[in-house]
């Protein structure tokens, strides 16, 4: 097998092994063709290999082949329906992608140097070679969001959804925890920001100079772990998302005009807008944020402690405390920590540990209570807040719920994502079953035991 055909796939992929570029050979050939796009015997034994390095064991080595064929499918049908609706992406956008899947496999080998040498090429020439691949990437993209921009369900669907699965497949839920938390935020120092200010003006002269891409500054500098992976792109959204003066600076721009210093509650930002689309835009963004004084930090601490007294002496409630003494905005709330990915109050162990690259606030919270028991207090513990502010809290556990089967009661928010996800598998079989007459589709007869051989070459 080809070494760069290998690194297409890997970096197409995101996939975390690095050893496929030391199996052997296979004799390639095309077995699948959707329009003007191929799929080679290489490109489904190099998937079934990795998965097979990464210890996927479920069913049978053929079966395991037709659900890649399958996926190889939908993505070459999805790149056939971009030629036809003429969709494109730009130059700066394949950078993008292109910068952040380079910085995935540097951040697992631990530095450019060490991927160059694996793969005996410069960044330069890895790029070249993939950039194909990562074009390609992103115009799926734009297909997947268009057939899943209606899919929605409604609380009757939900409860059908649930209703109609048998008994003995309705899911375990692990053991969840309802956290509240007293978070003190220190101001940061005008001395502070005005570093961070200037430090970002530099940044925007050297991108308006040409010394560098904005999306390559971004992955470099940007403090927003979410999009710098990306080059700094936020994707096509509407109003209403962002800080109103983030929105009101994206919206107002021209395309690839690139805006001045703004400031907005999570730190200080540089736009560049990518494309306006009706009422969205999709745009590219540069976050720093202004670090917080070690001595406000240490005041922050010592209040804390001080509320967490009261608080263990009986003379003040927590809810009390977390309303007069709280920075945070959910004191109204009583401080409840949000569940991000379902909404509700309650959070698992595996939940808080999965979130913690996304959200710092759930960093080391599963750590901290684990040692605490049901209406028990903590000391102060350090955080980063969703907004990279550095702060203190206390938490603590107001309820502690065993594991069980999931219900409507207890788990709708996680039920309803159930729901969702089976109704967004439905709308790509509808949009595969409709697309799939119209294009040409021709597949090796190797494949004709698949389930879904008969889908494909029904046209």
């Amino acid at each position: 097998m080809k070494r760069n055909h290998i690194l297409t796939m890997m970096l197409l992929l995101a996939l975390p092994a690095w050893a496929q570029n030391r199996q052997p050979q296979v004799v390639d050939k095309v077995v699948a063709v959707v329009g003007k796009n191929i799929i080679l015997q290489s490109d489904i034994e190099n998937q079934y290999l990795q998965y097979r390095l990464n210890g996927e064991t479920a069913g049978t080595a053929q079966s395991m082949r037709c659900e890649i064929m399958r996926d190889m499918l939908f993505q070459k049908l999805m790149l056939n329906q971009a030629e036809m609706d003429s969709i494109t992406v730009t130059d700066e956008q394949v950078d993008a992608e292109l910068d952040r899947k380079i910085q995935y496999f540097v951040d697992h080998l631990g530095s450019q140097e060490k991927l160059e040498q694996y793969f005996n090429k410069t960044i330069v020439e890895i790029k070249d070679e993939v950039r194909r691949a990562a074009k390609d990437n992103l115009l799926q993209e734009q297909v997947r969001a268009k057939i899943m921009e209606r899919v929605m369900v409604t609380p009757s669907e939900v409860k059908k959804f649930y209703h109609d699965l048998p008994q003995d497949s309705i899911p375990m839920v692990e053991e969840q925890y309802e956290i509240v938390q007293i978070v003190k935020r220190p101001p940061v120092s005008i001395d502070e920001k005005l570093q961070v200010k200037d430090r970002l003006y530099q940044i925007r002269k050297r991108i308006l100079e040409g010394e560098s891409s904005f999306s390559t500054m971004a992955v470099l500098y940007s403090e927003d772990p979410g999009s710098a992976k990306k080059g700094g792109e936020l994707g096509l959204t509407g109003k209403g998302v962002w800080a109103s003066e983030f929105e009101s600076t994206a919206f107002n721009l021209r395309d690839g005009e690139i805006s001045d210093v703004i400031e907005t509650e999570f730190g200080f930002h540089i736009i560049q807008l990518i494309e306006r689309r009706e009422n969205m835009v999709n745009c590219r963004h540069i976050l720093l944020t202004a670090k917080v004084p070690v001595e406000a930090l240490e005041k922050a601490q010592s209040e804390l402690d001080s509320v967490a007294r009261l608080i263990r002496d009986g003379k003040m409630a927590f809810e009390e405390a977390c309303k007069k003494f709280s920075d945070d905005d959910a004191k109204s709330n009583g401080g409840f920590i949000t569940n991000a990915a379902t909404g509700s109050k309650r959070l698992g162990v595996r939940e808080m540990q999965e979130m913690e690259d996304y959200f710092p606030e759930y960093k080391n919270l599963a750590f901290v209570i684990s040692r605490l028991g049901i209406d028990e207090v903590s000391d102060p513990v350090p955080m980063t807040t969703n907004e990279k502010k550095d702060a203190f809290r206390l938490v603590m556990v107001k309820k502690k719920i065993g594991a069980h089967k999931a219900n409507l009661k207890d788990d709708y928010n996680l039920i309803q994502g159930w729901a969702t996800n089976a109704k967004m598998q439905q709308a790509i079989m509808g949009w595969v079953k409709e697309k799939a007459k119209k294009a040409y589709i021709r597949i090796d007869e190797n494949f004709a035991d698949c389930d879904f051989y008969s889908e494909w070459k029904m046209q």
